[in-house]
């Protein structure tokens, strides 16, 4: 299948109603297998689909299988299956299966949704776990209007790349791009996004990009180039964006940045501990990431195809501009960058 069809390198797409096209980069296997499960029951029934080799270290190959379909992959045929790393969704966290998902189907309303701000801002650091009973993303939707009322403008919401375990403030995430199933669906994180636009709120994400968690991290099964063993930072190895074979890294961490704009409507990213992501690039990360490829996307989503989740060019051409705020707590750096219109 022609990788053309896809929107993004990595992870599983829908390419037409019950088709789903798979690529992930494995340069240590010889052989990778995409496992197809019946459900999520322990004795699922699994048919096995072997993936096409590509330059790179890449394997990949489509399935006749729709949104809900859940999935593993094999790598050398070994006993053990694991799941995707450019997994959408984990229904039963990271040591489970991965799931496909259809992020066309939600209905957004914000196509006028003028985008944020710089000046006048004021934030709210949203921890949606612990910010209702209930710890949803539909409870927390149920709450914003009083947050408007009090005159926030802003919410910053905490890490939410899905980690093993029923509770974490989300800085130990494995699955980056699957929105913790803690929370609800990824759906659910679109309705909230789209009911605090309704307010008049921005919403921007807080993501970890300077290390993985270690439980349920398994990219070492897929390449040893993920990370970088002789230089550790505070938490655990630091990720390889500027060694040997850093290049599908680098993709991995602006494929992430570009998925959170594009189909969860993201007004922006708070970049966490700038002092631990270690880069001697040309380009350092969080700017390809926050920076110019923002604004690439941008460009490239006022001419989208008609099967983008960016309904509107007017919402999509809100992110043309680029306002980065640098602050500091102690020797922590972070940033925010916020798409303003």
């Amino acid at each position: 299948m022609a990788l053309a069809k896809r929107r993004y390198p990595i992870g599983a797409e829908l390419i037409g109603p019950n088709e789903t096209h798979f690529r992930i980069w494995a340069p240590k296997a010889q052989h990778v297998e995409l496992v197809l499960e019946e459900s999520a029951t322990k004795n699922a029934k699994r048919t096995f689909h072997p993936l096409d080799p590509e330059k790179g270290g890449y394997f990949s190959g489509a399935a006749n299988v729709g949104a809900g379909a859940c999935y593993w992959f094999r790598v050398n045929r070994a006993e053990h299956f694991h799941p995707d790393p450019a997994s959408r969704f984990q229904p039963d966290g990271p040591h489970g299966p991965s799931c496909v998902e259809d992020p066309t189907t939600f209905q957004w309303t914000d196509s006028h949704w003028p985008g944020v701000k710089l000046k006048g801002q004021i934030i709210y650091e949203m921890h949606v776990g612990t910010f209702t009973r209930e710890g949803t993303w539909r409870a927390a939707a149920g709450k914003l209007a009083e947050l408007a009322r009090i005159g926030i403008t802003l919410i910053e919401m905490m890490p939410i790349a899905d980690f093993p375990g029923k509770f974490g403030w989300g800085y130990d995430g494995v699955d980056l791009f699957a929105p913790t199933h803690l929370y609800g669906t990824p759906d659910d994180l679109r309705a909230f996004v789209n009911r605090a636009h309704s307010l008049g709120l921005g919403v921007i994400l807080d993501v970890v990009y300077n290390h993985f968690g270690p439980d349920g991290n398994y990219l070492g099964v897929y390449s040893n180039d993920y990370l970088i063993r002789e230089k550790e930072n505070d938490w655990g190895e630091s990720i390889n964006f500027d060694g040997p074979n850093s290049g599908p890294v680098r993709e991995f961490f602006i494929t992430n940045g570009r998925y959170w704009i594009e189909e969860f409507h993201f007004d922006g990213f708070r970049f966490d501990a700038l002092h631990a992501i270690r880069d001697q690039s040309d380009e350092y990360i969080v700017g390809a990431v926050g920076g110019r490829h923002a604004r690439q996307l941008a460009r490239a989503q006022l001419f989208s195809s008609p099967r983008t989740t960016c309904k509107s060019r007017r919402w999509c051409g809100r992110a043309a501009k680029v306002v980065t705020i640098w602050t500091e707590c102690g020797m922590t750096t972070f940033i925010t960058v916020l798409l303003s219109p």
